[in-house]
């Protein structure tokens, strides 16, 4: 009777433990399947951004001397309107109060 006691005890602790094991396996899948979004959201946002600067400094005008809220430049697109791109590469229109003049670099 003692020894059916024991290994039914056994048995129940390995069958608790290869279930707690799995459950950590599958949490560490969607961990890695999270990070893998992440990083492609990021290059996709990086080459967005990318994208939209080209696309500007070749079509727009880049305004000298001026930079958005973040630090970034300025450009001003045909019907006058001034904008700048942001991390997600959007451009994002600017109003007269937003523009900064750039601070002159010291040598």
């Amino acid at each position: 009777m003692k020894r059916k006691f024991l290994f039914g005890v056994v048995a129940l602790g390995l069958v608790t433990t290869f279930a707690l094991s799995t459950q950590a396996q599958e949490k560490k899948k969607e961990s890695i399947g999270k990070k893998i979004e992440k990083t492609a959201d990021k290059v996709g946002n990086k080459t967005a951004e990318v994208a939209v600067k080209g696309t500007s400094k070749v079509g727009d005008k880049t305004w000298k001397g001026k930079m958005a809220p973040d630090g970034s430049d300025v450009y001003i697109n045909s019907k006058n309107r001034k904008y700048y791109v942001n991390k997600r590469g959007a451009k994002v229109y600017l109003k007269a109060s937003q523009i900064r003049t750039r601070p002159e670099k010291k040598d």
